[in-house]
């Protein structure tokens, strides 16, 4: 089994809603997931990612939109007819049913010939490592290994499409690792289109090219998860991407440089920094009052105020400070993000460099270096 074998197909969702009575569960998605990626859906609970991957898999009826596999409209197609295969949350296995009964099921039921079928199944087993469990039942196996099987009978069905509705979440964290790693090289070995839908962040980070971000049936952002962390569009995308999130400071915690920006800027905002991108300088005009902290070992979460407004900052584990110390911080100007705080979109400032430069910075009241500066590098 290669690439050429499971050749991908886009999926594009068009005018996506979903009405339960009163509740609208959709509000109008609109996205693409280019034939062979690996898409993610990410969001938090009942923000209408299942929901959305049920739409796709014929499952659920949108109340609006159209859903296109391969450019081909397959909105009323039923489910067994839109060329696709699904792992679910539960695996769905059958428990009197051998793994290779189980891996082979859907090709019995279509049909196909046995010495095609027993090519596949060997082909399949041997590219999950399930060669030698074929005989057990689901039962006798370790759940990595039932979820292996489950992989195993949406591969061997060879459809373009392969939809997952957190197939992972039943493991434990070492064996999710692992299985990652796993379900991320098998899809890029065979080419297909992968809707993966998952409520957990650094799942949707280390597999997906494109992360699909939602919040309450609607799209926040689309993006490589390279840009979703580095430049959030909204302050739910900055909150939402990151562990711990970043942080969210009024204009006022920064100060006379904060009321400066949003002067430049003609309107409200909030300033996001995220807590790894806070630095101790001894010359640095900021101030953290550190109010806590925990220690993880390698690192630490340094818990305080700034400007009244509370924060997190990441340091070294052998560095956490104690409650009540005062440390001075400075700020790559590269690491801070702007934000309307009434709509909570992002907001680019051009001249926010130079702004920071300014020599007559007034955020360096006392004389000090400035709190902020312009270069990674400095």
């Amino acid at each position: 089994m290669t690439k050429e074998t499971v050749p991908g197909r886009e999926i594009r969702l068009d005018g996506i809603a979903k009405h339960w009575g009163e509740t609208t569960a959709l509000h109008g998605v609109e996205v693409s997931a280019p034939a062979g990626s690996f898409t993610a859906l990410l969001g938090p609970s009942g923000c209408g990612k299942s929901t959305l991957l049920r739409i796709v898999a014929g499952l659920e009826d949108p109340s609006e939109g159209r859903v296109l596999i391969g450019g081909e409209d397959v909105t009323l197609r039923p489910a067994d007819k839109r060329n696709l295969s699904m792992v679910f949350q539960s695996y769905a296995l059958f428990p009197h049913l051998s793994v290779a009964e189980n891996i082979g099921f859907g090709l019995r039921t279509r049909r196909v010939p046995k010495p095609q079928r027993a090519e596949r199944l060997a082909k399949v087993a041997e590219l999950l490592g399930l060669s030698p469990y074929l005989d057990r039942k689901p039962a006798q196996l370790s759940g990595g290994q039932q979820q292996r099987v489950a992989l195993g009978r949406a591969v061997i069905s060879e459809r373009p499409v392969c939809l997952m509705d957190e197939p992972l979440s039943n493991l434990d964290a070492k064996l999710r690792q692992s299985m990652r790693a796993e379900l991320r090289a098998l899809q890029r070995s065979l080419g297909f289109t992968m809707l993966y839908v998952t409520h957990d962040q650094v799942e949707a980070i280390t597999m997906a090219d494109q992360v699909v971000l939602m919040n309450a049936g609607r799209i926040e952002q689309v993006a490589p998860p390279h840009d979703l962390y580095e430049r959030p569009a909204t302050v739910f995308a900055a909150r939402f991407i990151g562990t711990p999130p970043m942080n969210i400071l009024p204009a006022q915690a920064l100060g006379p440089l904060g009321q400066r920006i949003e002067a430049a800027a003609g309107r409200r905002l909030q300033f996001g920094i995220r807590p790894e991108a806070l630095r101790a300088q001894p010359e640095g005009a900021l101030e953290l009052a550190v109010t806590g902290g925990e220690y993880h070992g390698a690192d630490a979460l340094v818990q305080g105020r700034i400007g009244g407004a509370e924060v997190l900052m990441r340091v070294p584990g052998q560095a956490l400070p104690a409650a009540g110390t005062a440390l001075r911080l400075a700020l790559v100007a590269d690491d801070l993000h702007l934000f309307d705080a009434d709509t909570g979109l992002r907001v680019d400032l051009p001249q926010l460099a130079s702004l920071i430069a300014r020599p007559d910075d007034p955020a360096g009241a006392s004389g000090a270096t400035a709190p902020f500066t312009n270069r990674k590098d400095t």
